[in-house]
């Protein structure tokens, strides 16, 4: 990559960080503007067309961006388990971790996984897809089960785990502590249903 081309994407990494940084549990990215972008990347608004075409393809790359990290750190936590641990354990005290450290990139999904852009919906829906996906590749390795199956399980775990985040972006420690619980009991329910209902589906 040459200089020019560097500095063009340092500018536009600028760029998504303003914005990250920027939204909160009081604001959407919905309420920021371009000009308020701009500025807090230290940037004129008219050197914000060089990077993208508005703030909705801003908005799509951030939801494209928080997706991504989430489902990196959690291939990370597999890549833990495989050197020993509980793999529900470490899921979770992975996932909480990324609520604790990233909370405005976990209310972005779930505020644009219903909000009003129908770009955006399909988006976090993508996202939400490809983490589906990953876990049931997992699954199906793992567990030496049927697509089908492996794919039923993960849905049902990411649906679990997805509604615990929602509600642990407005806990304390104790109360996000003990959602980590319930979370791990629910998770192992599901886990221990499933691996009874292969093997009654293989006698």
């Amino acid at each position: 990559m040459g200089i020019r081309a560097e500095q063009k994407e340092k500018t536009r990494r600028s760029l998504i960080e303003a914005a990250f940084r920027q939204l909160s549990a009081e604001r959407s990215f919905s309420s920021l503007s371009l000009r308020e972008v701009a500025r807090e990347a230290g940037l004129a608004p008219t050197s914000f067309y060089r990077h993208f075409k508005d703030m909705e393809e801003l908005g799509l790359t951030l939801v494209d961006e928080g997706g991504l990290t989430l489902r990196q750190l959690m291939r990370q936590a597999r890549q833990r388990i495989a050197d020993g641990g509980s793999v529900i354990q470490i899921s979770v005290k992975t996932f909480m971790e990324f609520i604790d450290s990233s909370p405005d990139v976990f209310r972005l999904l779930l505020r644009e996984r219903s909000g009003t852009s129908a770009a955006f919906r399909q988006a976090v829906a993508r996202e939400i897809q490809h983490f589906t996906a990953e876990l049931t590749d997992y699954l199906e390795e793992r567990q030496r089960t049927s697509r089908s199956y492996a794919e039923a399980q993960a849905q049902a775990m990411v649906t679990i785990v997805f509604s615990a985040g929602a509600e642990a972006l407005d806990m304390n420690d104790d109360e996000r502590e003990a959602l980590a619980e319930r979370m791990i009991l629910q998770l192992r329910i599901i886990a221990k249903g499933a691996d009874a209902y292969n093997k009654a589906k293989r006698l």
